[in-house]
């Protein structure tokens, strides 16, 4: 029981603390070799998930259905059908549609991320007879990603209803515990395509995963994914698992990397990279209600209104945290969602906000949820009813979070 709390504690400071794409070219010259992710597939724990949830035929199926491809324009068709059909199983599995198929319970994400990397291995591994560049297989991939994540799938109605979105992330850290689970995906496939009542009538949400890889953001899939749909929505939040316990909405994000190694074990410490670095700001800040957010009782676990930072004092040269956010003209080291891939996506989603126009009018920001904790006394099981329970009370408490956030938005524009 106490190594187990160790390793979470450990776990949710990794995450504050180190805390798809165009294809980039670098990408092109390991398209056919299996990545770090696709290596762990093979392991017990990801086949024991694949086969308790009956996603264990999704990688057998997809193969023989790209093996029936004749030509790339072909092969490409199967991808996005495939990718998107992944997709909307997930979803489907978590909010109880159609058979459980499998014991594992219906809000679990991992079987989407496990079976999305066994489509993955196939497109890498495959060579057709009529002949598949690099950069063509490159392309392949990065559709599968993007349809398979719901990037592609973010739909409102045209009229009535707000419209709020919502992002999540991959299970992450599995060299440590491949067992792990991501609340946040797990909310992200709960809440796609539902509708909350809020004060002030429905409010229709949309989501998408995204990747725990330093490249992918870098090649600029936030950007691309969300910018169609920035100046559409009422609300936005990007979301991510945080600290033991406890819910944060995260006042400030930071541009910096801080080096904690992604799900393909590469590091990366340095600048957030963006589009224009030249005007480039060193923070970006919540537009969400946090005020409303922490006042509410919105679940089990306590919400904060998180302020702190690190940063390089304007003239200093050594980090300094501060409690109560940055100083002028100082220099990010850390956000108050530390200076992980989950600050990044946050630093990203609200620096598109502003350069879009939207900086006064738009409600947007980041959550970071509690860390997801086994039961006690289980470190080796991939599931457990208090495990369970954690992950549902943790995707309630966000639809109430979202549904207090939109209400809050329309008081104060009214």
């Amino acid at each position: 029981m106490t190594s187990l709390r160790v390793r979470i504690g450990v776990l949710g400071f990794a995450l504050l603390a180190g805390l798809t794409a165009a294809p980039h070219p670098a990408q092109a010259a390991t398209a056919t070799a299996e990545d770090v992710e696709e290596q762990r597939l093979d392991q017990a724990v990801p086949q024991e998930i694949l086969v308790r949830s009956g996603f264990d035929d999704v990688a057998p199926e997809f193969a023989e259905a790209l093996g029936s491809a004749r030509s790339y324009a072909q092969a490409r068709r199967i991808v996005v059908r495939e990718g998107s059909a992944l997709w909307e199983r997930a979803v489907d599995r978590a909010q109880g549609r159609g058979p459980a198929r499998g014991d594992l319970s219906r809000d679990d994400d991992r079987p989407l991320y496990w079976a999305r990397l066994g489509m993955t291995r196939e497109v890498r591994g495959w060579e057709p007879g009529f002949g598949l560049s690099d950069r063509r297989r490159v392309a392949l991939l990065d559709q599968l990603e993007r349809t398979s994540r719901g990037q592609t799938d973010i739909r409102y109605p045209d009229k009535g209803g707000k419209r709020v979105l919502v992002t999540g992330f991959d299970p992450f850290t599995l060299d440590r515990d491949i067992r792990i689970s991501n609340p946040s995906g797990a909310t992200a496939l709960a809440l796609d395509g539902t509708v909350i009542q809020t004060a002030d009538g429905p409010a229709r949400v949309e989501t998408a995963l995204f990747p725990v890889r330093w490249q992918d953001f870098a090649d600029g899939t936030v950007e691309r994914t969300l910018r169609p749909y920035l100046k559409k929505v009422d609300l936005f939040t990007t979301v991510s698992q945080g600290r033991v316990g406890r819910f944060d909405v995260e006042r400030t994000n930071g541009a910096w990397r801080g080096g904690f190694p992604d799900n393909e074990n590469v590091s990366r410490t340095e600048t957030v990279p963006v589009a224009d670095p030249s005007s480039q700001p060193q923070w970006t800040t919540t537009t969400l209600p946090y005020k409303d957010i922490v006042a509410a009782t919105t679940g089990r676990f306590p919400v904060y209104d998180n302020t702190g930072v690190t940063e390089i004092p304007a003239g200093g040269t050594d980090p300094v945290v501060r409690p109560d956010g940055p100083t002028e003209g100082s220099t990010a080291r850390a956000g108050g969602g530390g200076n992980y891939l989950s600050n990044e996506i946050a630093y990203r989603a609200t620096l598109l906000r502003d350069r879009l126009g939207l900086r006064d009018r738009l409600p947007g920001g980041h959550v970071h949820t509690p860390v997801l904790e086994f039961g006690a006394g289980n470190t080796t099981e991939v599931t457990d009813p208090e495990f369970v329970a954690n992950r549902l009370d943790i995707i309630a408490q966000v639809r109430a979070i979202l549904t207090v956030a939109v209400s809050a938005t329309e008081r104060t524009r009214g």
